[in-house]
């Protein structure tokens, strides 16, 4: 079973309600157990577990919320045991043109900084999901096809590493 996380911090609800819709097209991909959590309730240990970590934040100035920064920070402790993991992000913001992909490629930085594989999306929101105000229905489809990827690829990845193993 691959394992995903889907961890957010939202004060307004609309990270939630896009964390909620990753979550479902993670959900929906064979072979995937998913944990939605809140950044706050995320251990070490959860990242350490998972082998895909999507992180949603809200947009502040520009910026992740101290929230998500704050696990961040944290994962230095862990750091060399998230090499090889799936990673994505999102983030919703007040307007556009308010940094909403300065925020993504943050949480991105750190991804790649712990050696981790980050999922992009050559159709639409490249670097992740990213939306203004309450996320719009096409928003969420995102957030699911955004789910559905990380877990796909999480899932090829181990398929990858057990197949090796097996030699």
């Amino acid at each position: 079973m691959t394992k995903v996380l889907i961890t957010y911090f939202s004060a307004s609800g609309n990270t939630r309600k896009m964390a909620v819709a990753v979550a479902g097209g993670a959900r929906a991909v064979s072979g995937t157990e998913v944990l939605l959590k809140r950044v706050e309730e995320t251990s070490l240990d959860d990242l350490k577990a998972a082998d895909a970590i999507v992180i949603g934040s809200p947009t502040y100035y520009g910026l992740l919320a101290y929230e998500v920064k704050k696990l961040l920070d944290e994962s230095v402790r862990v750091h060399g045991s998230l090499e090889g993991k799936v990673g994505a992000a999102f983030t919703s913001s007040g307007g556009s043109c308010t940094g909403a992909e300065t925020t993504v490629i943050s949480i991105l930085q750190a991804m790649l900084v712990h050696g981790m594989i980050v999922q992009g999306d050559p159709e639409d929101k490249h670097y992740g999901v990213c939306c203004v105000g309450t996320p719009s229905q096409k928003d969420l489809r995102l957030c699911r096809r955004l789910g559905m990827r990380v877990a796909n690829l999480a899932n090829l990845l181990s398929t990858a590493r057990g197949a090796r193993r097996e030699r």
